[in-house]
């Protein structure tokens, strides 16, 4: 059984005008989630995430600066491309909780998968910083709650954003217990993720060009990033989904299309079906054209359900 968790808030955080990470892209997910061919899906609410759980991964002090940095109106300027409006910070709390409570679903047998159609994203926020449209890192606040509430012991992120999850491989680098694999174009923003970026072990970066299809995406996950995947042995896993490498989006230059997407989540429910008892938690990330983020991020909910 797959979950939906999404917010009613996620749709209310608003960056302005003409920026890329419109309320239109969580419409578009949520409208292409709504056909006959979802009616399964069990819908939840996402709850807010607590302050001891965001502060597992971010500094106390970012934690409350970001909690009350939301405008009474108008926008807040965070960095050059992160903006907070009135409702960012209830969206961000949702976006975060969503993907705490989809972990405690799938580790207490309550669903197998989950998806987690939320706003603002959240891979680019380090401990301390917000960048890259990010305020909280949902991904890896939902890890550190596996490990904390749940004594996993090993547990990876398997990210395929066309941009690199910086902030992610930043709080778990010196942290053996997480295996983060990230697929990303480069040089793209935000410059990170060379190959040579290894951590503690656990760190396995494929840095792809620009142009990259489907047969080098494919070749990348299936010759390096999959079978570190499987040699870790997680007892879950969790996915930064990003579809911001289909050939349509106006953020990168990668050719992907809906099927590579779909190729790609069978290739990650394996994995979990091997060593997790097929436990996955998927939490949207990037893709910002609204017809090829539609269409992808059906597919990936499609091959989860499958």
């Amino acid at each position: 059984m797959l979950r939906l968790y999404t917010h009613a808030a996620c749709l209310q955080h608003d960056p302005g005008p003409g920026h890329p990470e419109s309320p239109a892209r969580l419409h578009a997910v949520l409208a292409a989630l709504d056909r006959d061919r979802f009616a399964a899906l069990d819908r939840i609410e996402a709850s807010r995430a607590s302050v001891k759980a965001l502060e597992r991964v971010h500094d106390p002090a970012y934690v409350a600066r970001i909690l009350s940095s939301a405008p009474a109106d108008g926008l807040r300027r965070l960095d050059e491309d992160t903006l907070m409006s009135p409702a960012s910070a209830e969206a961000a709390l949702r976006a975060a909780g969503a993907v705490t409570a989809a972990v405690d679903a799938v580790l207490s047998s309550n669903a197998s998968r989950a998806f987690c159609a939320v706003r603002p994203p959240g891979h680019h926020a380090t401990g301390t910083r917000a960048m890259g449209f990010c305020l909280f890192n949902n991904v890896a606040v939902g890890a550190a709650h596996a490990l904390a509430e749940h004594g996993l012991e090993r547990m990876a992120i398997a990210d395929f954003d066309v941009h690199h999850g910086n902030g992610t491989q930043d709080i778990f680098a010196g942290e053996p217990r997480v295996l983060f694999a990230s697929s990303h174009q480069s040089p793209l923003y935000p410059g990170s993720g060379g190959v040579e970026e290894t951590g503690a072990g656990n760190l396995v970066n494929a840095p792809l060009p620009s142009g990259t299809g489907p047969a080098a995406f494919r070749q990348a996950w299936e010759d390096r990033l999959l079978p570190r995947l499987d040699a870790f042995r997680p007892q879950l896993l969790l996915v930064s989904a990003g579809f911001d490498g289909h050939r349509a989006d106006p953020l990168a230059q990668w050719r992907l299309d809906a099927d590579d997407y779909a190729w790609l989540t069978t290739r990650l429910v394996e994995v979990a079906r091997a060593h997790a008892g097929g436990r996955i938690v998927s939490t949207l990330e990037g893709g910002y054209d609204l017809q090829a983020l539609a269409a992808s991020a059906a597919a990936h909910a499609a091959a989860l359900m499958d």
